[in-house]
C-alpha cells in the first residue's frame, strides 16, 4: 500500500468506490480526513462518505467556518455531533444543527450568543443528550431567558442536559416557570454555575390555586436521577429541597467556592447532612468546598453530622467530602464501616484525618478501587500500608500529603491493577521511586511526581529502563529543581509512548530536552516525538529560541497543547502559533489539558504517522507561507 500497489500488481485506484467508502465509514472523522490527504481515490470518496456518516466527532482541533463547511454537508443520517467551537460563532448554527441529531456536544462556545440555545430548541427536537460549554462568555455576548425557554420547550425527548456556563444571570422570577417546560424524560442535569437560591426556588413545591383540591404541586424535574451543580454556597435549605423534591435521585454532586466566609443561613450544618438521602436511593454523593477564592471550610459540620449521614449511607458506592475541617477520625471511620458497598472514597482538605481511619480497614469487606486523599497533611506511611490491603485499587491520589515517603511507595508497588498514581509534593526519593519499576509501573497509565523536591535525573532511569512494554500515557515531572536535560534524554531513550508530558517550573530543563523529545523514536515505524499530544515547558529555565525550531512541523505531529513562557521571545511564540494553528499555545502559566472532552466513541482511533495528515488536509496551501513567517521571526530574534 505504501507505493499504491498490492502484492498482485493491482493499483489501489482499481478498487471499487463502494468498497473504499465502506472501509472509510469504519473510521472516525480525523482518520477520514487523514486518508483523504494520501490518495486521490480516497479524496473523491470523502464528500460522499460525509453525507451519510452517523457520527461526526472532531475535538482535537478548533476548525474555522471555512474548514468545517465542506465537512458538514447535508446529511439526514447524522445522529451524533461533537465539536470544539473555539473559532465559530452564531453563523455556524445553521450548518451544525440537524433534525436527525440525538446527541450534540459543543465545547468552548465563547463566541456564540443565546441564539445557539434558541436554534437548538427549534431545529433539534429529537435530541437525547446535549452538552454546551462556555456559551456567550466572550464580552458582548448574552443569553436571554427566552433562549432557554425555547431550548427546554423544544427538546421534548431530552434525557441528559449539561450547561457548563453561568446561568445565574437569568432573571429569577421567570426561571422556575421556564424549567417547568423541561422534558419529562430528563434524568441527568449538570450546570456549570447557579446560585443556591435559584436552585431552592426551582425545586421547591409551589402552591396551586386555592380552588385546587390538591394544593401541593409536585417538584419540577421529578425524574432526575443525577444532579451535578456548582453553586455559590451549599446550604441546608438547598440540600433539603433537593433531597425532598427529587424522588429518584441516585447521584448528587454539589460544589461551592465562597467569595466570603458564609453566614449560618448560607452554609451547610449537621442539620443539612441529616436531610440527605431521604428516599434511600442515593448511591453517589459528593460535597466539595473549593478554595478557589478563599481558604474556607464547612466549619459548622462535625462528627455528629457525619454520623447522621452515615445512618442513611448503607447502599452508597461513592462518597466525596471536601473541606470538612472539623470532622475527625471518628466521622470518617464511621463512613467506611457503614458503607459496605463503597468502592470510591475521596477526602480533600481533611485537616484532622489521620492514620487511625485506615488502621483496621483490612477487617472490613470493602473493595475500594478509587481513593483520593488530597491535602490530608497528617497521613503517614502507615496509612498507605494499611490502605493497600485493597489490592483492587485502580486510582490513588495522594497529592499534597507531605509526610509520605519511600515506605509508601514500597506498599503501593504491590497493587497489580493500579492505573493512576498521583504523588505531588510527597517526600519521596529516587530510591523509593525505583520500587515502582518492579511492580506497578507496568499497569500505570498516569503518574504524577510534581513537586517531589528530592527527585533527580536518577528517578527517570529508576522507572524506565526500556526493557518492558509500558502503558504509561501521562507523566508529570513539574517543579523538580534537580531534573535536568540528562533525565529527559534517558526518558527519550526508553521509548515510553507518553502522550502528555508536563515539566513546568523545572529550572534545569532546556533546549536539549526539546530536541530529544522531538527525535524520540517510540517504535520502529514512528519518529519525530510522534506520541506527544501535550507538552508543558512553562518557565523551564533553559528554553531559548533554539527550542522553537524543534517545535515546528514535522516534529511533534500529534501535539495539540504546548505550554511555554511568552517572554522567551514573543514574536517567535506568535509565529509558532500561526505556523501551527491547530496547536493551543499557552504562555501565561495556565494548566494545560483537554478538559472533559471524550474522544472515545468506540471507533478506530486515528493513528498518526510521521506527518499529521489531518492537519495537512485541513491546511492545504498554507504551510509554505507559515514556515517562511516562522523563519523570519527567528531571523529577527537573532538580529536583536
Amino acid at each position: 500500500m505504501g507505493d499504491s500497489e498490492s502484492s498482485n500488481g493491482k493499483s489501489i485506484d482499481q478498487l471499487p468506490a463502494a468498497l473504499l467508502g465502506t472501509i472509510m465509514t469504519k473510521l472516525d472523522v480525523a482518520s477520514i480526513c487523514s486518508v483523504t490527504a494520501t490518495c486521490s481515490n480516497f479524496k473523491s470518496c470523502t464528500s460522499q462518505i460525509l453525507s451519510f456518516l452517523t457520527h461526526f466527532h472532531l475535538l482535537d482541533v478548533a476548525p474555522s467556518m471555512g474548514i468545517i463547511r465542506p465537512l458538514l454537508p447535508p446529511n439526514p443520517y447524522l445522529t451524533s455531533l461533537k465539536m470544539h467551537c473555539g473559532q465559530l460563532d452564531d453563523k455556524a448554527t445553521d450548518l451544525m444543527l440537524r433534525p436527525s441529531l440525538h446527541e450534540l456536544c459543543l465545547y468552548n462556545c465563547v463566541d456564540f450568543s443565546g441564539k445557539l440555545l434558541f436554534e437548538i430548541g427549534r431545529h433539534c427536537k429529537d435530541l437525547r443528550s446535549l452538552y454546551l460549554g462556555s456559551v456567550a462568555e466572550k464580552r458582548g455576548r448574552s443569553i436571554h431567558i427566552t433562549d432557554l425557554e425555547e431550548l427546554l420547550g423544544g427538546c421534548t425527548q431530552l434525557e441528559e442536559l449539561v450547561l457548563m456556563f453561568d446561568i445565574s444571570l437569568f432573571l429569577r422570577h421567570n426561571f422556575a416557570r421556564v424549567w417547568a417546560l423541561a422534558s419529562e424524560k430528563l434524568i441527568s442535569l449538570e450546570i456549570g454555575y447557579i446560585s443556591s437560591v435559584m436552585v431552592t426556588e426551582l425545586l421547591s413545591p409551589n402552591l396551586r390555586s386555592h380552588r385546587s383540591t390538591n394544593n401541593i404541586q409536585p417538584s419540577i424535574l421529578p425524574g432526575i436521577q443525577k444532579l451535578c451543580l456548582s453553586v455559590d454556597y451549599i446550604t441546608d435549605t438547598m440540600v433539603g429541597t433537593i433531597s425532598l423534591g427529587l424522588l429518584s435521585l441516585t447521584h448528587l454532586d454539589l460544589r461551592d467556592s465562597p467569595l466570603i466566609e458564609p453566614r449560618i443561613t448560607f452554609d451547610l450544618t449537621n442539620s443539612g447532612l441529616q436531610q440527605i438521602n431521604q428516599h434511600g436511593k442515593l448511591k453517589h454523593l459528593s460535597l466539595i468546598r473549593m478554595q478557589e477564592f478563599l481558604i474556607t471550610y464547612f466549619r459548622r459540620v462535625n462528627d455528629l453530622g457525619i454520623l447522621l449521614l452515615a445512618d442513611k449511607c448503607a447502599k452508597m458506592e461513592s462518597i466525596c467530602l471536601g473541606g470538612f475541617c472539623r470532622v475527625t477520625d471518628t466521622g470518617f471511620k464511621t463512613v467506611l464501616h457503614s458503607c459496605s458497598s463503597l468502592h470510591k472514597l475521596c477526602v480533600s482538605h481533611g485537616t484532622q484525618l489521620t492514620d487511625l481511619v485506615f488502621h483496621d480497614i483490612s477487617a472490613t469487606s470493602l473493595s475500594l478501587t478509587h481513593v483520593s486523599l488530597r491535602w490530608c497533611g497528617l497521613l503517614t506511611n502507615n496509612a498507605i500500608r494499611n490502605l493497600t490491603s485493597n489490592i483492587v485499587l485502580k486510582m490513588l491520589d495522594l497529592r499534597d500529603c507531605k509526610n509520605l515517603g519511600d515506605e509508601s511507595l514500597r506498599a503501593i508497588s504491590s497493587l497489580p491493577q493500579l492505573k493512576v498514581l498521583l504523588l505531588d509534593g510527597s517526600d519521596i526519593s529516587d530510591s523509593g521511586v525505583s520500587c515502582l519499576r518492579y511492580g506497578v509501573i507496568g499497569s500505570l497509565v498516569t503518574l504524577s511526581l510534581r513537586g517531589c523536591k528530592r527527585l533527580t535525573d536518577r528517578c527517570i532511569s529508576a522507572l524506565f529502563d526500556g526493557s518492558s512494554k509500558l502503558q504509561l500515557e501521562e507523566l508529570d515531572l513539574s517543579n523538580l529543581p534537580h531534573l535536568s536535560d540528562n533525565g529527559i534524554l534517558a526518558l527519550a531513550r526508553s521509548r515510553v509512548p507518553i502522550s502528555e508530558l508536563r515539566m513546568r517550573q523545572c529550572p534545569l530543563i532546556g533546549d536539549i530536552s526539546v530536541m530529544a523529545l522531538a527525535s524520540m523514536q517510540v517504535d520502529e515505524d514512528r519518529w519525530y516525538g510522534s506520541s506527544l499530544r501535550l507538552l508543558d515547558l512553562y518557565n523551564c529555565g533553559g528554553i531559548t529560541q533554539l527550542a522553537f525550531r524543534w517545535l515546528k512541523k514535522p516534529y511533534f505531529p500529534r501535539l495539540r497543547w504546548l505550554g511555554v513562557t511568552g517572554s522567551v521571545n514573543r514574536d517567535i511564540v506568535d509565529a509558532l502559533a500561526r505556523n501551527r494553528p491547530f496547536l493551543h499555545v499557552a504562555t501565561r502559566g495556565e494548566e494545560l489539558g483537554v478538559g472533559p472532552w471524550d474522544c472515545s466513541d468506540g471507533t478506530y482511533m486515528h493513528d498518526y504517522d510521521e506527518v499529521d495528515e489531518l492537519e495537512q488536509w485541513l491546511q492545504e496551501g498554507e504551510e509554505e507561507s507559515n514556515d517562511e513567517e516562522m523563519e523570519d521571526a527567528e531571523h529577527n530574534a537573532q538580529v536583536e
